[in-house]
């Protein structure tokens, strides 16, 4: 995996050679007091899971391959010696035998019957990979003895020079605990400690504990509160756990892991709790992502914005928006107001931070059009500064009674706009974005958090700087949170109960992924893909003009034109078609063509219909007429933006009707798809979602109703003591 890619408090596993990988495998013992064993390749049943251990064995010999050195801990032969002992028992019982009350099985003679067993099933499976392992048995007081501490090293050394898997057990035949799976002293006490232990005896860089859940939660995993902790940081989580019960079988159970984590962490030994029933666990560890809860000397230093914060910036925003709200709409106005202002004033600083930013893509090698979005050009400021108090002087938007109906004699009822809560937009590039969406938040009376993309950290976070600094007190700063890592997003998509709405602006693949990834309502497009139809009525110098601004004016943007441009068939024998096709090319526009165009024309063929350039280059093709262009922008289009250029007016009309698009144009360029050209100020982004806002989504979109009733003491009593009147009244009265 990439260093980038790598989540920031997992970067060390790159230096990871040696590892202690801490396997759950038994079969399961059934006792009328007890379950003896463990869980990860264990069946509901009690029986062995072969396809979890194979899969396990498979990761092992993988890492193996890969020049890891893999030590492996396991557990379970009592259990799997009981299950043998048990059928040999039955085996050999008469139907008299089996009346008699049954005597339990010595868990020692189990343990030695259980070892055999286990290290024979390890063998058969390694074998198979082409992998040799080596059995090593300890006790508690083996470890007391510091000649054996000494030669254990040595033979565990020498087994890893040779590429052998050694395979830790406790002893339990020999050992003189008084009751295993109960006896909890000594130096170590079950099979979780043992692998802390060796970790620090070995040396090792890393310690991976496999568990029957993904990892720690902050309650029983069980409980849909419970949230999963990603990094454990004592001072915060210690006592703050509440741990459900132990693992269905095992001694050990969760408890027993995060001791074992705990004190292997502190020596300074990485440990990693992660599930031993997903796939690919262990490697998922090794690449550096963020599975599992890691438990690391330095995760104090780690946790300002992690678990730890994202619920808690969202509960400040919330909490900053409801003070925000409470105040008059000429205080909220002044805000705006104050905003405009400090960017003007801070115009040069910004400027600075976006230049570096600019310079650093460029070195970095982003595409062209990621630049462009990136860059504030001259004058950019100004005009952000203007819409801002266009939007600070618009109709009051929060407390609007948008209709009043009498319900009964005395009763009236009025449904009125309010704010939605709390958003997060996550947006790519454009540090512009930024300013206006932070503008119509506070506009809308929401709380806000905003995560920019890496590439423009610099911008973003001085535009936050300036924008959070002209916010008074009495709302508070944190109004609007600035989520600075990656690795936030995930946790903050789980708090679909402080957190209202999610707007992704970027790729197909960003707003694919949150959509995927979160229980909130996403509002927003997955792709900018617009099509100008020029009809054979229309005015060619028109289409020339609209063409050419719809995909030269700004090719980034997502409103610009001409993923596909369609003309009508009858242009090709009027020269028509060949005046555009020059235009475009003469403006440095690269073209492609579909099976028509591109054989008349002599085009390089598309490789597909359903594609954003947000370059300099556009797609031609033919149709018959507006049906077929109607038809075409319903199978490749994107819902986003559409025109029509005609002078045929029954033509226009229906192609208006019938292209179901966010926005549907006539004579017009697709540029015009904008929320400071459409006088809505700014925008949060363009919706293609056909619920609740579509198109350009400014205040109103950031909006929802509530329903306010007045009464005079009118109660229902099975609807005996109210005659309902139902009568619409007017909002003045």
């Amino acid at each position: 995996m990439h260093m980038d890619a790598m989540d920031s408090t997992r970067v060390f596993v790159k230096d990871v050679k040696r590892l202690i990988v801490k396997d759950r495998v038994s079969s399961l013992y059934n006792s009328t007091t007890n379950d003896f064993g463990t869980a990860v390749v264990t069946r509901s049943d009690g029986r062995l899971a072969l396809g979890r251990l194979g899969a396990l064995c498979e990761q092992i010999k993988e890492l193996n391959s890969q020049g890891y050195q893999v030590i492996v801990v396991t557990s379970g032969a009592v259990g799997v010696g009981r299950q043998r002992l048990r059928y040999r028992r039955l085996l050999n019982s008469s139907f008299a035998d089996l009346q008699k009350p049954q005597v339990e099985l010595d868990g020692k003679a189990c343990a030695a019957v259980g070892q055999n067993n286990l290290m024979a099933l390890y063998d058969t499976l390694f074998s198979q990979l082409d992998v040799t392992s080596a059995q090593l048995l300890v006790t508690d007081n083996d470890f007391r003895d510091e000649a054996f501490r000494n030669q254990l090293t040595e033979t565990v050394e020498s087994l890893l020079a040779l590429r052998v898997v050694p395979i830790f057990n406790e002893n339990d035949a020999v050992s003189t605990r008084k009751a295993p799976y109960e006896d909890s002293s000594g130096i170590f006490w079950d099979n979780d400690s043992l692998a802390g232990l060796l970790s620090l005896q070995l040396k090792a860089d890393l310690l991976v504990l496999l568990s029957d859940v993904d990892g720690l939660y902050s309650g029983p995993p069980s409980d849909p509160r419970s949230k999963l902790i990603h990094t454990y940081v004592e001072k915060s989580h210690h006592g703050q756990i509440t741990f459900g019960d132990k693992s269905r079988v095992g001694r050990g159970g969760m408890t027993a892991k995060v001791n074992s984590a705990v004190y292997a962490s502190q020596a300074g030994i990485p440990v990693v709790i992660t599930s031993g029933y997903a796939a690919g666990s262990i490697l998922k560890v090794l690449k550096g992502e963020r599975t599992g809860t890691l438990f690391h000397r330095d995760a104090y230093k780690w946790v300002q914005v992690k678990e730890i914060g994202a619920r808690e910036m969202a509960v400040a925003a919330r909490e900053s928006s409801r003070r925000l709200q409470a105040m008059s709409s000429q205080d909220r106005k002044k805000i705006l107001l104050d905003i405009a202002d400090a960017l003007e004033t801070n115009e040069e600083m910004i400027k600075i931070e976006n230049d570096a930013d600019v310079k650093a893509a460029q070195l970095d090698g982003y595409e062209k059009s990621l630049i462009a979005r990136l860059a504030l050009k001259p004058g950019k400021i100004s005009s952000l500064a203007n819409s801002i108090r266009v939007l600070a002087n618009m109709e009051e938007p929060i407390g609007r009674v948008l209709k009043r109906t009498e319900v009964a004699d005395g009763l009236v009822l009025e449904k009125m706009s309010c704010p939605l809560g709390v958003l997060l937009i996550v947006f790519e590039s454009r540090p512009d974005a930024l300013v206006q969406i932070a503008s119509l938040a506070i506009r809308s009376g929401n709380g806000l958090l905003l995560k920019g993309g890496k590439e423009a950290n610099r911008s973003n976070a001085i535009l936050h700087k300036v924008i959070t600094e002209a916010i008074p007190d009495s709302v508070g700063k944190k109004l609007i949170g600035l989520v600075t890592s990656r690795e936030e997003i995930p946790d903050l998509l789980k708090l679909d109960d402080v957190i209202d709405l999610v707007i992704p602006r970027g790729s197909n693949k960003l707003v694919s992924q949150i959509k995927e990834s979160t229980k909130i309502p996403v509002l927003g497009h997955a792709d900018g893909i617009c099509h100008v139809y020029v009809d054979k009525s229309a005015n060619m110098d028109t289409a020339k003009r609209i063409v050419l601004d719809a995909k030269v004016d700004y090719p980034a943007a997502c409103n610009a034109m001409v993923e596909t441009l369609l003309v009508h068939k009858d242009l090709v024998q009027t020269s028509g078609l060949n005046m555009l096709v020059m235009e475009l090319r003469s403006e440095g526009v690269f073209l492609y063509g579909g099976p028509r165009a591109s054989a008349l024309l002599k085009l390089p063929e598309a490789h597909s219909f359903h594609h954003e350039y947000n370059s300099m280059a556009c797609t031609v093709e033919i149709v018959d007429d507006v049906h077929a262009a109607i038809d075409h922008i319903h199978r490749h289009g994107s819902a986003h933006t559409d025109s029509i250029i005609a002078e045929d007016l029954e033509v226009a009309e229906l192609f208006l009707r019938q292209v179901d698009s966010a926005a549907v144009f006539h004579n017009a360029s697709t540029r015009f798809c904008d929320g400071a050209r459409f006088g809505l100020g700014a925008e949060v982004g363009i919706s293609t979602s056909r619920i609740h806002a579509r198109g350009p989504v400014g205040v109103e979109g950031l909006l929802t109703t509530r329903w306010i009733l007045k009464g005079n003491g009118q109660v229902v009593n099975g609807d005996k003591g109210v005659s309902y009147t139902h009568k619409e009244l007017t909002l003045q009265s």
